[in-house]
């Protein structure tokens, strides 16, 4: 079975949706419950199969490299005072994987973030997962694995939408191959709803083969003025895995809220 050993991770936007709280706290450092959201995500990447985790920041969020430094004076008092789980949990982030850094100088969208991380991944397919949205574990990303491993192609994770909100996402114009897999004919980032090839909109998991990053290269600013993602992976083509399970988007209020409630009474804090 092949395996993806890198993950991406983009984390350098502003938090535009949480504002005005995003303005000094990392939108990917909110915490859900005791620990970042950005913490939920690492370790999907890593229960997926990943060693290797990039996470694309920027000038400004210096506090997301610190939370996956170790922390030796926090470490030595918790030690003296024999606060041992309390211990285990903030080494946890520095164990987890590999992680490392690279900046995104200018906010030229989630292609050109990606496209930071190339140096860092090589020739190899590699994850991407959005920070602020959480699927409640690895069998998700560990499937687009295997659908990539399957096809020798990229794969995305697609959901059926309802209509009225299809134009906020990346949409498919799908071929089917099974239930549960499409191949793209197209892939188009928000079109009005009514030029929308189908309710199938993409979500924010993704194994790419390296080739996207020449087609990144190539790419012209589109929707927003910024440098998409969808069109790269539309010029080179793939496949989308339909996801009917749970998602959280934790990037707005509302779904934040929903998502701490959720994942308190999962692990059961009284709420």
């Amino acid at each position: 079975m092949t395996t993806v050993r890198k993950a991406v991770i983009p984390a350098a936007g502003l938090g535009t949706r949480i504002l005005p709280a995003t303005k000094s706290i990392p939108k990917e450092l909110l915490t859900l419950v005791d620990r970042p959201m950005i913490s939920y995500v690492v370790e999907e990447a890593v229960g997926a199969g990943c060693t290797d985790v990039i996470i694309v920041t920027s000038p400004g969020k210096a506090a997301l490299e610190e939370y996956f430094r170790p922390a030796p004076e926090l470490e030595a008092i918790l030690e003296r005072k024999h606060k041992d789980e309390l211990l285990a949990a903030v080494r946890e982030a520095t164990e987890l994987a590999n992680v490392t850094f690279v900046t995104q100088d200018e906010p030229l969208g989630l292609g050109h973030a990606v496209a930071c991380a190339r140096d860092a991944i090589g020739d190899e397919p590699f994850a991407v997962l959005l920070p602020d949205e959480l699927f409640g574990g690895p069998s998700l990303v560990r499937g687009l694995i295997d659908a990539n491993a399957r096809f020798d192609a990229s794969v995305i994770a697609v959901m059926e939408m309802p209509r009225n909100e299809i134009s906020a996402y990346g949409v498919v114009d799908p071929e089917p191959v099974d239930e549960s897999i499409v191949r793209m004919k197209g892939f188009v980032e928000k079109p009005p709803a009514d030029e929308a090839k189908s309710n199938l909109g993409s979500v924010g998991r993704y194994v790419l083969t390296p080739e996207v990053f020449d087609a990144l290269t190539r790419t012209k600013p589109g929707a927003g003025g910024e440098i998409q993602l969808t069109d790269a992976i539309a010029a080179v083509g793939g496949y989308a895995l339909i996801h009917r399970g749970r998602r959280r988007d934790a990037g707005n209020p509302r779904g934040y809220v929903a998502a701490f409630v959720e994942l308190a009474r999962e692990r059961g804090f009284p709420v």
